[in-house]
């Protein structure tokens, strides 16, 4: 996340740079950093998950070419989570608050952010590893729920996941 931060600061126009001597504005301008650095990661995040997304999509088709439209449903239940939380991730607000919002962001609250945020990446990775095991059980009809399961389970913590996450930024 500092990599994202630095390079949002390093960004700045020489208006940015200017106001940013003006004393309590550097902070305002920080906070305002800190949101569209926010941003650039969850981006960055909902990219991952969409490749995935898009890899269980076609999972689902190769299993209807193969015949095992009993587990199409099952599939897209995995789908549909991994679509939901790229949706909440991509369209939420950006993050921190402002210089007058009413909640306030500190730095154990921040760094709560961070982990989660480092554990959207983990997450992303452990999807990436479960559809692989399911392109693996496509022929063992006993292996396979279960594979598809993990898929889902997996889904359904990345979407648990962003919404603690969303509890530390309205928390305050």
């Amino acid at each position: 996340m500092d990599d994202f931060f630095t390079k949002i600061s390093s960004m700045q126009d020489p208006f940015k740079k200017l106001a940013s001597y003006i004393p309590g504005f550097k902070g305002y301008i920080e906070r305002q950093n800190r949101r569209d650095a926010d941003k650039v990661l969850r981006d960055t995040v909902a990219r991952r998950f969409e490749e995935q997304w898009k890899r269980a999509s076609q999972i689902q088709t190769d299993m209807v070419s193969n015949g095992q439209i009993s587990f199409v449903d099952d599939m897209e239940k995995a789908a549909v989570k991994l679509r939901t939380f790229i949706d909440k991730i991509s369209t939420a607000p950006r993050g921190y608050s402002g210089l007058f919002d009413a909640v306030k962001i500190n730095e154990s609250e921040l760094e709560k952010i961070y982990q989660f945020d480092a554990a959207f990446f983990d997450l992303a990775e452990q999807v990436g590893r479960a559809l692989d095991n399911v392109e693996q059980s496509m022929g063992d009809e006993a292996a396979l729920p279960a594979a598809i399961r993990n898929v889902t389970s997996l889904a359904r913590l990345a979407v648990e996941t962003y919404n603690k996450r969303s509890e530390v930024l309205t928390a305050g």
